[in-house]
């Protein structure tokens, strides 16, 4: 039997694909229909071959759409070019999907041996296709039950203003998205917001109670806008939508019994770095509760794969009592890694350039140094811009924790850009690093301020088992720091009895988060 079919439905070319056990049998499938001809599932045929074969992914019958003209039919509204001499935008999307619903589905429905209910009818695409296919989850959600949207088309004008505004989709739906983190980086024209955009939509749909359990979000840590990463996703798509899932004979499509926990209200996403030319995967909460007229206080931490669980659930339930903290949201800024510290990048993030006789202890060389002023150059020039165009923040109640190196690249940040942040919280304070550099440039920066030059507070805080060389400098930068109050710089020191280096930041995050979310603490 000929598994590949090319059929005519009202002059629109329509690709066919019928598993493997179709001729066989009586059994009926599954049915995904697939923008721009099916490209997606030609390109990997031969794999959705042997997972059916291999019982990774139930057989299903693939339908590609020709599209006559996809800047009309895959673009929900008319909107002008992207650059000048491009054509524009026709925004007939709306009869396109009801044509795919009202027509090409009854037809494949009477021609082959479907399963028709939406809960096993898919739609998918990439880039436009993808965009196009989020629209079907809003208008048709009694025809397509699953949602693939594969490097979605998130920069068209008015996308992100129409599901901030609009209901999230269904909540019976089941809906896959990717991105790379690199898409859309090198353009000049609003598909720059192709990836930041793709993070909001999702944000916006669980914000607004689309199940947690409903929705995937996978980013490609320096995908880009190419059918490489396409291809490879879609193959996710059609297991999150049909593998994970288990189809009962009734119709229904059931969540898997087991899943990876994930924390409520909680995003990531990669990030590359135009100043420092490197990746970092950004953690951020944002709280249930909403955010005042003037936005969310926040707090940016370091070493996010280690510290930042412990602040976001710490906030989500610290903020749920009336009396308890004001909602904040947490940001932490981590690297692509299972581990909690990856020493060797944030040795170089957190640092000034080593002196070229130092060494380890143990006498061998330190990691690569001297990162600390692009690095902090990112947070302040691109990721603050990009968290806040993307969340309700109150910019003039920005914190920023750093513990142990990171504790001292807190300090470095406070000394370089003291309007930046309003609080500086640096944990157990590696003052050590560079002979003590750390305590002369404050020495020579604090007497040279003019008063009340700046408004910033300063929380020292380790603890009291920690090595007395350690807490001797904190107290010192504390005493140094105090001295010069009218200059605008608070500064209290924090000694947390009964704690090392690392149990101490449990008690830490207590601490902290009453001097920055406290009641009426802005």
């Amino acid at each position: 039997m000929n598994r590949y079919h090319t059929v005519i439905v009202y002059e629109r070319r329509l690709s066919v694909y019928l598993p493997p056990s179709y001729e066989q049998g009586i059994d009926r499938y599954p049915v995904a229909y697939v923008q721009d001809g099916g490209e997606l599932f030609h390109d990997c045929a031969n794999y959705v071959d042997l997972l059916f074969r291999e019982q990774k992914l139930p057989e299903l019958i693939l339908i590609g759409i020709e599209p006559h003209n996809r800047n009309a039919e895959y673009t929900p509204w008319a909107a002008d070019p992207t650059m000048k001499g491009f054509p524009g935008f026709g925004g007939s999307g709306r009869a396109y999907v009801d044509e795919v619903a009202d027509t090409i589905k009854p037809f494949i429905d009477s021609e082959y041996r479907t399963l028709s209910g939406k809960e096993q009818t898919a739609i998918l695409g990439g880039s436009f296709g993808g965009l196009i296919s989020m629209f079907a989850g809003y208008w048709r959600p009694d025809t397509f039950g699953l949602i693939g949207m594969l490097s979605t088309s998130c920069w068209f004008q008015g996308v992100l203003d129409y599901v901030e505004k609009e209901e999230a989709p269904s909540s019976n739906l089941r809906i896959y998205m990717s991105v790379g983190s690199a898409e859309g980086i090198y353009k000049t024209s609003i598909q720059q917001h192709m990836a930041p955009n793709n993070v909001a939509v999702q944000r916006l749909w669980r914000e607004k109670g689309f199940p947690e359990e409903r929705l995937r979000f996978d980013i490609d840590a320096g995908g880009t806008h190419d059918a490489i990463f396409m291809t490879r996703r879609f193959i996710d798509a059609l297991q999150w939508l049909f593998g994970q899932a288990a189809i009962r004979a009734d119709g229904h499509v059931q969540s898997p019994t087991a899943s990876r926990y994930s924390q409520p209200g909680t995003d990531s996403f990669a990030v590359i770095s135009k100043h420092t030319g490197r990746e970092y995967k950004i953690f951020v909460y944002v709280p249930a509760k909403p955010a005042p007229q003037e936005g969310y206080p926040i707090l940016y931490a370091l070493d996010g794969n280690a510290y930042f669980g412990s602040l976001a659930e710490a906030m989500r339930m610290q903020s749920r009592h009336p009396l308890g903290l004001d909602p904040g949201m947490i940001v932490g800024i981590g690297y692509d890694s299972d581990e909690p510290f990856v020493a060797d990048r944030r040795f170089y993030d957190f640092t000034t350039q080593a002196a070229e006789d130092s060494k380890r202890p143990d006498g061998s060389p330190w990691p690569e140094t001297g990162g600390a002023e692009p690095f902090l150059t990112f947070i302040v020039e691109e990721l603050q811009p990009l968290i806040e165009a993307r969340y309700p923040v109150d910019a003039k109640r920005r914190g920023l924790f750093g513990h142990s190196l990171g504790g001292l690249f807190t300090l470095f940040a406070l000394r370089q850009q003291p309007a930046a942040f309003l609080t500086y919280v640096a944990g157990s304070p590696s003052i050590w690093w560079n002979g003590q550099a750390m305590l002369t440039c404050y020495q020579d920066w604090l007497p040279v301020l003019q008063d009340g030059a700046i408004k910033a507070r300063l929380l020292l805080s380790i603890g009291s088992e920690e090595k007395p060389s350690m807490i001797e400098d904190a107290k010192h930068l504390n005493e140094m720091v105090q001295s010069y109050t009218a200059k605008g710089i608070e500064s209290t020191f924090d000694l947390i009895e009964g704690e090392g280096h690392v149990s101490v930041i449990h008690p830490m995050i207590s601490r902290m988060f009453r001097l920055l979310f406290g009641k009426n603490n802005g």
